[in-house]
């Protein structure tokens, strides 16, 4: 199983076992996106974009249930410190929370009165406010959400003050800003920028930036350019690792930037995250399927 595992340091084996190839468990979708796991019930909740819905799948007996459907092109998805589902719904254009009662409460979907453009990607701070990713892929055409103009006119990182609902942009210069991850202290903040995806000399990296009272960014250097195609979703693990969806699979960067190696499954990864009992379970949704792939190190929660 040594061909899977692309081993650029040796140290890649202390977080990986070479005999233990990603499994797959569902292959049904499209392009699946949105991992987001649920400890209590052992079940990953993820999405399938052009097929307009959200998938569960059940870790206790690997099956694979339809959660919600016509729910709005849903992609990236996470899991607020109440236990709620935190969707980004392209053709709604808006990011949305499920409730535990199951009603679905639209937590942001405009900015400076203009509509956004398809929020991508989300996570939680431990304040409680909530970070998104705002790129145009969703109204580009009807496959993945709406098509329509973009109302902005750019492409920004949002923050949701988790008192007011205020939404500020504090990031305003990238292209197609994509996943995003805090280390674990909330010092640094990763977005990945996949620009390159639909302009020839558009960025595919990760940028890095320092966070600050109140929440002030600052310096955004690039940390890992990508190597096969363009970043997608990424995640911590405890060691300060990023693992980041790529054009192959999902790229191992060190907290230094040094690529460690790769989890090669031959199809795009667009996002992942860890789960199971001890939080070393990586699932991995990558075009029409989604890996489960046990590893030595454990995700950050």
């Amino acid at each position: 199983m040594l061909e899977i595992y692309d081993v650029v340091e040796k140290s890649f084996f202390d977080l990986v076992s070479p005999v233990i190839p990603p499994q797959e468990v569902y292959s049904g979708g499209l392009f699946t996106e949105g991992p987001a796991y649920y400890p209590a019930g052992r079940y990953l909740l993820f999405t399938d974009i052009p097929n307009d819905r959200i998938l569960r799948f059940d870790e206790a007996n690997g099956t694979v249930s339809a959660f919600r459907e016509n729910c709005g092109h849903p992609n990236g998805q996470t899991i607020d410190r109440n236990g709620r589902l935190l969707s980004c719904e392209h053709r709604y254009r808006r990011v949305s929370r499920t409730e535990h009662d199951g009603q679905i409460v639209t937590i942001a979907d405009a900015w400076q009165g203009k509509r956004l453009n398809s929020p991508n990607d989300v996570i939680v701070a431990s304040d409680g406010a909530i970070w998104f990713t705002d790129p145009t892929y969703g109204i580009l055409h009807d496959l993945d959400g709406i098509r329509v103009e973009s109302e902005i006119g750019a492409c920004h990182v949002y923050r949701v003050d988790p008192v007011t609902g205020a939404v500020e942009a504090k990031i305003t210069d990238m292209v197609m800003p994509n996943g995003l991850a805090f280390s674990a202290d909330e010092s640094t903040l990763y977005v990945v920028d996949s620009g390159k995806s639909h302009f020839e000399d558009g960025p595919a990296h990760v940028r890095a930036f320092r966070v600050g009272a109140n929440n002030q960014l600052s310096g955004g250097e690039v940390f890992a350019d990508c190597q096969s195609g363009i970043f997608d979703g990424l995640r911590l693990d405890r060691e300060g690792n990023l693992w980041i969806g790529a054009g192959d699979g999902v790229h191992c960067y060190s907290p230094g930037g040094d690529l460690l190696g790769r989890v090669r499954l031959g199809k795009i990864a667009g996002n992942l995250t860890f789960g199971g009992p001890r939080n070393n379970i990586m699932f991995i949704c990558a075009t029409n399927s989604v890996y489960r792939l046990p590893v030595k190190v454990n995700g950050l929660r």
